[in-house]
């Protein structure tokens, strides 16, 4: 079984998880309030991809024998002065998370927990997609600059944006 100490942070990861699912429906609502559907639904998809890392936290946390704790959450950011800086917000979130992840890596090495260490590796490999997606948008968005077609192409394009669950675990 994990310490104690892996535990809770790992019961942290999961409720940021949870919290960044809540920061991405703030974006969703922002984008929606703008009448650009496409990427709303391309923030509301990102919501569910945060769900579902939460709750495989959730269930490792379980799977070792340990007890997930559900915290509160703080209010998410609402207000966004433009899309490009949602998607900038969406950018310095997924950093943050990154820097999570690498520090419950760091922990889970210094306490030989290879099991986790082994978790973790599919959130190390996920964080690098989610950053390059959020620098790519952020990309094309400059490049568009104020073309109002550039933007209700984004928009079309971030509009077929899905998310499966993986069947199974990598």
């Amino acid at each position: 079984m994990a310490s104690e100490k892996l535990i809770k942070a790992l019961n942290d990861q999961m409720n940021f998880e949870y919290e960044s699912a809540n920061y991405y429906l703030a974006m969703a609502a922002y984008v929606a309030d703008e009448d650009f559907d496409g990427i709303e639904n391309f923030f509301v998809v990102q919501a569910d991809e945060e769900r579902f890392h939460a709750t495989k936290f959730y269930n490792y946390i379980k799977d070792i024998d340990g007890r997930a704790t559900i915290q509160s959450m703080r209010e998410p950011k609402n207000e966004f002065t433009s899309i490009k800086d949602a998607f900038e917000t969406a950018l310095a979130h997924e950093r943050k998370v990154t820097e999570r992840i690498n520090n419950l890596m760091k922990l889970a090495h210094e306490e030989s927990d290879y099991a986790t260490i082994s978790f973790l590796n599919w959130f190390i490999d996920e964080q690098i997609e989610e950053e390059a997606s959020m620098k790519t948008i952020i990309s094309k968005l400059e490049k568009i600059d104020n073309n109002t077609q550039g933007l209700f192409m984004l928009d079309k394009e971030l509009g077929a944006r899905t998310f499966t669950a993986p069947s199974t675990e990598e």
